[in-house]
């Protein structure tokens, strides 16, 4: 009996002691994966968590942010439809995290711990082919009070060239809210800003800001989100001579601080054949049922907009960047087609205006001619809500101040291409099932294989996170197209795609390099 009992015990105690949520074997990899992006030197966050050191000291803090789902900021609804990057934690990763900090948030064994991931410096994706700065510093003084400030610079480009992706480096993370980028092909922002006595030019200040808003829009900045490159074959215009605007936001801040940014431009290969240009359709209240005036908020009310737009083509739509200020409440977007179905776009019931950012779809949401964009809104301007800027509330409509309000929605898209339903840049949760069957057996595979045109697929599986290339050969060994170089990609399964239509008939090799590794694939074109 007596011995029945020690086995009994000793069994129960090697089980939990196998069930303990340690640091090294459950935490850390959560941490590293969805928090570190911001949470590390140099970055957003306002303290790091690269370590246990630092993840434990912040225990009791994680465990409620994480349990109230403040953190990681994720505010688009997973339910209504799935983007890339998604950042947030599972039931699952947040009862672990509770767990963790519960048992005295244990250490575990070292072997078990993952490695921080290898955040590259200066880019997020690779090397750029354009680096644009700042001529001057900027001052943001520490008046707790938010900034929207214009910056004008100069692309010195001689000759059009085909823009793949953007990034701004800030350089005061610490203060940098977001930023919008736009070309100027007029001048006019350039002009205005020489007139100014300071570096750059206020949006209240006298120049018709609106105007920039109809300027040719590249995607934003938001913190911790990653810049992105346009799928092959696809670009958007940097046109010769143009300047980039940037309209900055920064956040109040007790105390003067100093900015000095840059902004990363990539730019098509030689090799590659852009033949479909990267648009975006900027939803305002010029899309209300009653006009641009109609959009006004009256005090101690809560008021709803829905807007619309109808396509005039087929359209391939690549991702969604809504905005609005401090009475925001909620956001739905959907496309009803002309058959009658309906395909979500983005639903966020609790809007954030310190988490905005941009959402990119995992495959291409594709809409006939005739469908219609319906974008629902709703504002609260009443005393309930916690953000209202105005006690007590007053009547607000349109404005760039965070005390007015905007109705902002920007979409990007391409024009539809036969074959952009199969076309997906993360299978997780896309519904194509018998697509993600084959992205998972091995380290390299391309869909479709042989293939006659359109699109192709490629998914790679990376057991570290790396800077790689990925090339088109012929035969013989000789480049044929240059796909990525030196691109920064994290480990797991990543995606990219080659354009069928710009190569011809005959068999290739894809090649996928990285520093201490090689990964190789026959590709075969039969149109």
């Amino acid at each position: 009996m007596c011995k029945s009992l020690f086995i009994l015990i000793t069994l129960t105690f090697s089980f939990v002691g196998q069930s303990q949520v340690t640091y090294t074997s459950d935490i850390a990899e959560i941490i590293y994966n969805k928090c570190a992006t911001c949470h590390r030197s140099g970055e957003i966050a306002p303290f790091a968590l690269t370590n246990y050191n630092e993840v434990s000291a912040y225990a009791p803090t994680i465990k409620y942010v994480t349990q109230s789902k403040y953190m990681p900021p994720w505010k688009a609804n997973p339910e209504y439809q799935h983007y890339l990057d998604e950042n947030y934690l599972t039931d699952d990763q947040i009862n672990l995290i509770a767990n963790w900090v519960d048992n005295g948030a244990p250490y575990g064994i070292a072997t078990d711990e993952p490695s921080l991931p290898d955040f590259p410096e200066g880019s997020s994706i690779g090397e750029p082919d354009l680096v644009l700065s700042f001529a001057e510093s900027h001052l943001h003084k520490g008046n707790n009070t938010d900034e929207y400030r214009y910056f004008v610079i100069p692309t010195g480009l001689l000759e059009d060239k085909k823009l793949k992706a953007i990034e701004l480096r800030p350089g005061n993370a610490r203060i940098v809210h977001h930023a919008l980028f736009f070309q100027d092909v007029t001048g006019k922002a350039a002009e205005y800003d020489a007139k100014t006595p300071e570096y750059g030019f206020l949006g209240t200040s006298g120049f018709d800001t609106d105007a920039v808003l109809n300027y040719d829009q590249y995607p934003g900045y938001v913190p911790g989100q990653r810049a992105r490159y346009f799928p092959d074959g696809m670009a958007q215009t940097m046109k010769a001579g143009s300047d980039l605007v940037i309209q900055m936001h920064y956040a109040p801040f007790a105390s003067d601080e100093i900015d000095s940014s840059s902004v990363n431009l990539f730019f098509a290969d030689e090799t590659e054949v852009i033949d479909r240009e990267v648009q975006d359709e900027i939803m305002l209240p010029f899309n209300l049922p009653g006009g641009f005036f109609s959009f006004r908020i009256p005090a101690n009310q809560t008021k709803q907009f829905i807007g619309s737009w109808k396509l005039t083509q087929d359209l391939s739509f690549i991702g969604i960047f809504p905005h609005m200020h401090l009475l925001g409440r909620d956001w739905e977007v959907w496309i009803t087609k002309p058959d009658g179905t309906k395909e979500n776009l983005i639903q966020i019931t609790d809007w954030d205006f310190n988490w905005q950012g941009g959402f990119y779809f995992k495959r291409f949401i594709t809409a006939p001619k005739g469908s219609i964009v319906y974008a629902k809104a709703t504002y609260d301007n009443t005393i309930a809500n916690p953000n209202n800027p105005s006690n007590p509330p007053k009547t607000v409509s349109w404005g760039e101040k965070t005390t007015d309000e905007m109705y902002y929605l920007p979409l990007l898209y391409v024009p539809y291409k036969t074959g952009d339903e199969n076309v997906i840049f993360d299978e997780t949760n896309t519904g194509l099932e018998e697509l993600s069957d084959l992205f998972n057996t091995k380290s390299l595979t391309i869909y479709p294989n042989p293939a006659s045109g359109g699109m192709i697929n490629v998914a790679f599986n990376l057991k570290i996170a790396s800077k790689i290339s990925i090339s088109v050969l012929d035969i013989n060994g000789q480049l044929v197209r240059q796909i990525r170089n030196g691109e920064f990609f994290n480990s797991g399964i990543n995606y990219t795609h080659v354009n069928a239509n710009t190569l011809d008939n005959g068999n290739y090799i894809l090649k996928i390099k990285g520093d201490n590794f090689e990964m190789s694939e026959q590709l075969i074109i039969v149109k």
